[in-house]
């Protein structure tokens, strides 16, 4: 059966109760992110929610990983935490002009997050969709909507993420909605609710549960124990990467989880 490819990892790389733990007892932390790309098959960066990195950051970090890696990038927050989205253009373009093509072949999706407070308004959101470019300095972009008001749980929401390509993010969380309608051409899962009092974060019932949920979606299908927000318009089978991030609180024990996904795949 086709399928697209399960990537798994953490969000950043830069952690220091990860030292000794995740990472041996003396790696330089200029061997981290090398390290951590050698057991992981994503990391989504976050530092660059709050600031912007030279280009010789982005090439540097692209050096230390192997081909196939893949880097999922956090948008600044000064594209999506505003009233009127429409008005971000202007952050939009210094985001993305940073260097993130210095990459390559290591970007994955950008992810859009949007404050807890931020409700579905179509005609605000459909503003911010057409400012979204669909490529930058010849890299094909994929972008992710990290939506975080129940009002998005909408029919509404989804065929419009829908209408841009845009993929909706699968959110495993406390209280933020979870939406696991399939919209773009990747699926990507931010898994938030595990615990570092468990080895592995999620208990290996749960690991298992979610890689099954991936592997369906990698595969073109939705899982069927999720109740989509537009259940009467499933998107149209066909394979599909898909990323899945371990963020829980603590994060201690987020790179287990995320190697423990790996070896269920077959990574």
């Amino acid at each position: 059966m086709a399928s697209g490819t399960i990537r798994a990892g953490i969000g950043g790389w830069t952690f220091e109760p990860w030292r000794g733990v995740f990472y041996p007892p003396g790696l330089r932390q200029a061997d981290e992110l090398s390290y951590a790309a050698s057991k992981l098959t994503a990391i989504e960066i976050n530092g660059t929610y709050y600031s912007s990195f030279k280009p010789d950051s982005w090439a540097k970090w692209r050096a230390a990983t192997p081909d196939g890696f893949k880097f999922a990038v956090k948008a600044s927050r000064f594209c999506t935490n505003r009233k009127v989205l429409a008005d971000g253009a202007e952050s939009m373009g210094r985001f993305l002009n940073q260097g993130l093509s210095e990459l390559g072949d290591r970007l994955g999706p950008i992810l859009w997050q949007f404050a807890n407070t931020k409700k579905f308004d179509p005609d605000d959101f459909e503003g911010f969709l057409k400012l979204l470019p669909a490529q930058q300095d010849g890299l094909r972009l994929a972008h992710v909507l990290e939506v975080r008001h129940p009002t998005f749980v909408d029919p509404a929401f989804v065929a419009l993420a829908r209408k841009y390509g845009a993929t909706v993010c699968l959110a495993d969380h406390f209280t933020y909605p979870m939406i696991p309608d399939v919209t773009g051409e990747v699926v990507y899962a931010r898994l938030q609710t595990g615990s570092d009092g468990v080895e592995t974060a999620y208990s290996a019932a749960d690991l298992d549960l979610w890689t099954g949920r991936l592997k369906t979606y990698a595969e073109g299908g939705a899982p069927a124990d999720l109740a989509a927000a537009d259940a009467a318009n499933p998107a149209a089978a066909t394979p599909r990467d898909v990323y899945a991030f371990v963020i829980h609180e603590g994060k201690v024990r987020a790179p287990a989880a995320a190697m423990a996904i790996i070896q269920r795949v077959g990574g």
